[in-house]
């Protein structure tokens, strides 16, 4: 099995580093429509992860909307760690690199991962090191759209190559399948299916409404990571 190791380290996601703070008001109808999908409504006494948590709005999101006892965001983007750091002031959110994960095993109840897996390399390396930092029982739910079963992704695979500072990957979600089913994980998934009207706007990602809906209701993936209890 693969080791967890210590991914690429980047300055911010995008190479126009002013842009990383758009993401979150972007972000935020799709990331309350991936907490309405997740069944586990009381977290009171819970401990979540965001991998790859940006600047931590959903980690903030998640907390207004279902309260937790505590948060950990990791993310490759050495700025953005530090601005959400500064941006979660009075809440019980930390953030850090991945690599503070190897310092609390078998911590986390739920994690979360938004259109960050299909980043990375080694899916197996991922799976293990996510499994290390769940409790037994613990939940990953981890929600792409970008694999190579997406007529998008020809186009979206140049520009994340032109401008983002994260080399992109070609992953199958057959791959994100096998990796986690390999690693011991209980896998489901379903289509995100984005409820209520689809915000649009059009741009490098998305060109006009036909492929704005189709991303969200036929391609866009959510994905149940379980680890057994025994």
């Amino acid at each position: 099995m693969s080791q967890p190791a210590e991914p690429l380290s980047i300055p911010s996601w995008y190479r126009d580093a002013t842009a990383d703070s758009r993401m979150t008001p972007g972000h935020d109808p799709v990331w309350r429509q991936m907490i309405a999908h997740i069944p586990e409504q009381d977290l009171s006494a819970a401990t979540v992860l965001d991998y790859g948590c940006g600047q931590g709005g959903l980690l903030r999101l998640l907390h207004g909307l279902r309260p937790f006892r505590a948060g950990l965001g990791v993310d490759v983007a050495r700025e953005a760690v530090a601005r959400a750091q500064e941006l979660s002031t009075g809440l019980p959110l930390a953030f850090a690199t991945p690599a503070a994960l190897a310092e609390q095993p078998a911590r986390f109840d739920l994690a979360l991962s938004h259109e960050v897996i299909y980043l990375l390399p080694d899916l197996a390396a991922h799976a293990a090191e996510i499994r290390a930092a769940l409790r037994p029982g613990g939940i990953y739910y981890a929600v792409t759209g970008c694999h190579t079963g997406s007529p998008l992704w020809p186009r979206w695979r140049g520009l994340v190559a032109e401008i983002t500072n994260t080399p992109p990957q070609d992953h199958s979600l057959d791959d994100f399948y096998q990796a986690f089913a390999e690693a011991g994980f209980e896998v489901s998934a379903k289509q995100f299916r984005f409820e209520g009207f689809v915000p649009l706007k059009f741009g490098a990602w998305t060109k006009n409404v036909e492929e704005a809906l189709r991303y969200v209701a036929e391609t866009k993936t959510m994905f149940r990571f379980r680890l057994p209890r025994d």
